[in-house]
C-alpha cells in the first residue's frame, strides 16, 4: 500500500464526502424515494498506528445544519427542489432538532485490523444521546472508505413517517465516507 504512513490526518469537505443513505418501507413505500443526504459540513481528525492499529485514533464533529439531498431513487413521482427543501427542514426540526443539538460527533474507543479491512468502534452522540457504533473500512493510497449503520431508534430517533404511518423511513440508516487523508499541519 503506498502512500499511507503513520501519523495525524485531517478529514472535511474539501478532499472528501459524508453521506446519509435512508430507505423507505411501509405500504406506501412506493410513493416515497431512497434518499441520498451528503452533509457539507462536517471534520474530523485520524491518527494512524499502521504497525499497531489499536493505537490509531479517530474523531469526527459535524454540522446538524448541513444535511442537503443529493438524490431521490424510487417514488411515483421525482424529488422536487421543494420536496428537497422539505425534508431538510424535517431533517433539522424533527429528527435531529439542531436548534438544540447543532452537531453530531463521533469519538472511537477501539480500533483493529489492517490498512485492507479494519473495524473502528467508538461513541456517537446524536441528539444528546451516546451510544456505541461501529464502523468498518479500508485505507487505499491515500484515501479512507468506509461505512456504518445508525439504527434511529438506538438514539431514541422516531423514523420519519407521513400518509399516517403508511410511508415510512427503515429504522437502519447507512452512513458512507469516502475521504482523502490530508497530513496535519
Amino acid at each position: 500500500m503506498v502512500g499511507i504512513t503513520s501519523g495525524s490526518y485531517t478529514l472535511g469537505p474539501e478532499s472528501g464526502r459524508l453521506l446519509v443513505k435512508t430507505t423507505r418501507t411501509g405500504l406506501g413505500a412506493k410513493a416515497g424515494h431512497d434518499l441520498t443526504i451528503e452533509v457539507t459540513r462536517w471534520r474530523g481528525n485520524a491518527t494512524l498506528d499502521i504497525a499497531n492499529p489499536a493505537n490509531s485514533s479517530v474523531t469526527v464533529e459535524i454540522d446538524t445544519e448541513s444535511f442537503e439531498v443529493r438524490e431521490g431513487t424510487g417514488g411515483v413521482k421525482p424529488l422536487t427542489d421543494s420536496d428537497r427543501r422539505e425534508i431538510k427542514k424535517n431533517i433539522q426540526e424533527k429528527i435531529l432538532h439542531s436548534d438544540r443539538y447543532p452537531t453530531i460527533t463521533f469519538r472511537s474507543t477501539r480500533a483493529d485490523g489492517t490498512p485492507e479491512s479494519f473495524r473502528v468502534e467508538g461513541d456517537l452522540t446524536l441528539v444528546g444521546v451516546t451510544r456505541p457504533v461501529t464502523v468498518q473500512g479500508l485505507l487505499t493510497e491515500d484515501r479512507v472508505r468506509g461505512s456504518a449503520t445508525i439504527v434511529q431508534t438506538q438514539w431514541g430517533i422516531r423514523p420519519y413517517s407521513a400518509l399516517f404511518g403508511a410511508l415510512k423511513l427503515s429504522d437502519g440508516v447507512e452512513v458512507q465516507f469516502d475521504a482523502g487523508l490530508a497530513p496535519e499541519q
